[in-house]
């Protein structure tokens, strides 16, 4: 029996126009679920499309990866945003992502804010508040993905009290500080590189529940899903060796 199950999810549909950004065609099939840019951060329409419908033929669910519109910072910007702005620009890619899944006949699976967006929502509960009621104004059935533990409580309170169902989400690919949030991406060692590492820590978080910190400090994760970001350049070195190490510790791999 398995120790419990988990989905893999990766960010994806990154490229924009004759700009290419990650290697899908490899990706995908290692992932259970993928995050796919709305257009803001990365993707346009044609892109978006595609993405949709290699996702539906890989059987892999599909979700919406809103960001802040910063095609020129890749999203990764903290942009000074109302939470009214963030709201209609959350409404506007959200929506048109799930006119392009149900065009390919499928149904959105879940929506999980990119970069600059979700950071900024584990500190700011209007802007999480702004975001979770515009999933929850598309679809209030829609699961809205936060970072797990304790770095991630804001996200969660704002996903639950808009009647949404919260995913905690982990990143074997990336450092945490002590508060159980990310390190920024500035610090040294922020972003790993090593497959086996990320390997290694996935188990420890999905086994274990908890993970070092860049500091050495041990925080608690219960993570539903983990995410292997599509823009790093071994990240289907990554995906594959994460996979490998959950099923070989007895982890089912599976959507939420």
């Amino acid at each position: 029996m398995p120790v419990r199950a988990v989905d893999l999810n990766a960010d994806a549909g990154e490229s924009f126009g004759s700009w290419r950004m990650g290697m899908d065609e490899r990706l995908f099939p290692l992932m259970t679920s993928v995050n796919l840019a709305c257009g803001f951060h990365a993707g346009d329409p044609t892109t978006m499309l595609a993405a949709v419908r290699h996702a539906v033929r890989m059987g892999v669910a599909v979700g919406a990866h809103p960001g802040f519109a910063d095609l020129i910072g890749f999203g990764r910007r903290d942009l000074a945003a109302s939470p009214d702005e963030v709201y209609a620009d959350v409404l506007y890619q959200v929506g048109a992502l799930k006119a392009m899944v149900e065009a390919a006949g499928t149904a959105l699976h879940h929506v999980k804010p990119h970069g600059a967006l979700y950071l900024r929502m584990t500190r700011d509960r209007q802007v999480a508040d702004a975001v979770a009621h515009a999933v929850r104004d598309v679809d209030p059935g829609l699961p809205l993905v936060v970072l797990a533990g304790a770095g991630g409580a804001m996200m969660r309170d704002a996903a639950r009290e808009a009647g949404l169902p919260a995913v905690a989400e982990a990143f074997p690919d990336r450092a945490y500080l002590a508060s159980g949030e990310l390190a920024p991406r500035a610090t040294t060692g922020a972003v790993l590189h090593d497959p086996e590492v990320a390997a290694r820590r996935a188990v420890q978080m999905v086994v274990e529940g908890r993970l070092e910190a860049i500091d050495g400090a041990v925080i608690e994760l219960e993570p539903e899903t983990l995410c292997v970001h599509g823009d790093t350049l071994e990240s289907v070195e990554i995906a594959a060796a994460v996979r490998r190490a959950l099923e070989e510790a007895g982890v089912e791999v599976r959507a939420f």
